[in-house]
């Protein structure tokens, strides 16, 4: 199978509308988690600008262990409840973090990393950035509308 991306054209919402769409097409008729997890990773990774870590952490029962993204080496895992991947995981809710600095107990895996949205999936999918506030209202959105056609993979 090949699979071709397109730009992104428009209006930051109309942009994610386009980026879920060729996701649900890149994952279309696949049910492995790695292999989903590790091309979702790549297409965010790959569309989205100022980038700098895209990818998900597990729940193994226990903590949080790095999957499949793209970017520098990670933390192999995460406490449930620490720093914002843990902390999303915890309260099964969407971090959007500003300034990582700024937030209690962030883990620094990637000392680049200056702002970051965590969305709680089987574990977290994890986007970080290395620009102050890159992520905003419409981003969480986008990008949780991205983890949920992730999720629907797993169905």
């Amino acid at each position: 199978m090949s699979f071709t991306t397109a730009a992104l054209e428009g209006t930051k919402a109309e942009q994610y509308a386009q980026l879920v769409d060729q996701a649900r097409g890149l994952m279309h008729g696949e049910r492995d988690r790695t292999a989903n997890a590790a091309n979702l990773s790549s297409l965010a990774y790959h569309a989205l600008p100022d980038l700098n870590w895209v990818g998900f952490y597990f729940f193994d029962g226990k903590e949080l262990v790095v999957g499949p993204f793209q970017g520098l080496p990670a933390c192999v895992r995460i406490a449930i409840g620490k720093g914002v991947c843990g902390t999303a995981a915890a309260t099964r809710q969407t971090q959007l973090v500003p300034d990582v600095e700024a937030f209690p107990g962030h883990i620094a895996c990637d000392s680049a990393s200056r702002s970051e949205v965590v969305e709680t999936l089987v574990g977290v999918f994890d986007i970080d950035s290395p620009v102050l506030n890159r992520f905003d209202a419409d981003d969480q959105r986008g990008l949780e509308a991205l983890a949920q056609a992730f999720l629907d993979t797993l169905a």
